[in-house]
């Protein structure tokens, strides 16, 4: 598998755009289409980032910037944000930036009737949208969700359903209810909807984090459906850490839409920046034993990150369902009641989940990398992996 070398994400994002415009190019009638695999903590969310940002220039001799990118990630996300009635802690609902272009011109194109059957798919609430307006500019000036689930009272003949108004969901709930809505943006967008003509690519990362591996299956399915019923071709880049996802996608994209190219990144532990190659199979399949390697080479020079943990979670995760585990603790405890590993259980659980692991490297203090060293030699010892991939000194716990 040849790797090429990307010494930052702002070249590597030019690079994705120019693959895309080539792609593009040849095949205009087509939504040319790039997948990237990449284990959290890589770089995914930042690199959606620098793709966006590359496309706010100056477009069509204005001197406004400009925009070209409709993007669903960690930043899509924090436009939604709760308002839990704190004084009277009865009525909640779901705030919606109004200065974000995600929601220009939604008060005239019946998002809720496009969000609605979507989100049926995957949850048993309802919701209403709820716009204010500047009379002046014509613009949201506010906005918001409120969400409704219905509930048996009673017993017997005296059993009825009622609708819970103002509820709160979960967290997975939330990230359910943003993806269905960015799904019937970029509908609208492939539509060709006036409000959404400046959509010229489309970055879409990590979008199931939050789904089980049915919804997952789901996801991919309704994210090609809407690119084979498209009344314009958008060029599109998807990123995942999620194995299924691109599974899926592979066959889906290949028979539905074509026009793909599929990669994985990683970070180059060898010298600096980033490594892309090219993946011509259905699954990143073994590119965990490829990480643990990885891993194991920095434990070794003593330059172990936070966002190692990250990986370590997955290449955990990967091995606990090899095995038919339900939970990657499985592989770090030897009993319920191990009291080194669950301590070593929630280190993997809180450090791999902090922003700050995810978004830029930060180096372990002396007692965390401790932690993190005795998780991996204890995991290789554990499980019988191939011995030369980690046969170089082991990691030395006390030295460092």
């Amino acid at each position: 598998m040849t790797e090429t070398n990307y010494e930052d994400l702002p070249t590597l994002a030019a690079h994705l755009r120019k693959l895309l415009a080539n792609k593009a190019d040849r095949h205009p009638e087509k939504s040319p289409f790039v997948v990237v695999y990449a284990f959290n903590g890589t770089g995914k969310t930042r690199l959606s980032s620098m793709f966006k940002d590359l496309g706010r220039h100056s477009r069509n001799g204005s001197t406004l910037p400009g925009r070209d990118t409709l993007y669903f990630n960690a930043f899509t996300e924090d436009l939604f944000s709760w308002d839990n009635d704190l004084e009277n802690d009865q009525f909640r609902m779901l705030k919606l930036n109004p200065g974000s272009n995600f929601f220009v011109g939604l008060n005239e194109l019946e998002v809720e009737n496009r969000i609605r059957p979507l989100l049926d798919r995957y949850a048993d609430f309802d919701f209403r949208i709820h716009f204010e307006f500047d009379e002046r500019s014509g613009k949201i000036a506010d906005a918001s969700v409120v969400f409704s689930r219905d509930v048996l009272t009673g017993h017997g003949d005296d059993a009825r359903i009622d609708v819970v108004e103002g509820i709160k969901i979960s967290r997975g709930e939330e990230n359910i209810f943003v993806w269905c809505f960015f799904l019937a943006i970029l509908q609208l967008a492939l539509d060709g909807a006036e409000a959404y003509k400046w959509v010229e690519h489309v970055y879409i990362d990590d979008p199931i984090s939050s789904l089980d591996e049915h919804n997952a299956i789901v996801a991919s399915n309704h994210l090609v459906q809407l690119y084979r019923e498209a009344q314009r071709p958008i060029k599109t880049v998807v990123s995942t850490h999620h194995a299924l996802f691109f599974n899926v996608l592979h066959y889906e994209l290949r028979s539905h839409v074509g026009g793909t190219s599929q990669y994985v990144l990683k970070r180059d532990t060898r010298a600096t920046g980033y490594l892309l190659a090219e993946q011509t199979g259905d699954t990143p399949q073994f590119y965990h034993v490829a990480a643990l390697q990885d891993i194991w080479r920095v434990a070794q020079s003593g330059r172990a990150s936070t966002f190692h943990f990250n990986i370590l979670r997955t290449i955990l995760e990967k091995t606990a369902l090899f095995f038919g585990h339900r939970h990657f603790s499985a592989c770090i405890k030897e009993a319920e009641d191990d009291a080194d590993g669950i301590l070593h259980q929630r280190f993997v659980d809180l450090l791999s989940h902090g922003k700050y692991s995810m978004y830029e490297p930060v180096e372990m203090g002396n007692e965390t990398r401790e932690y993190f060293l005795t998780i991996l030699r204890g995991f290789v010892e554990t499980h019988p992996f191939n011995r030369e991939i980690v046969s170089a000194d082991e990691p030395d716990v006390e030295g460092v």
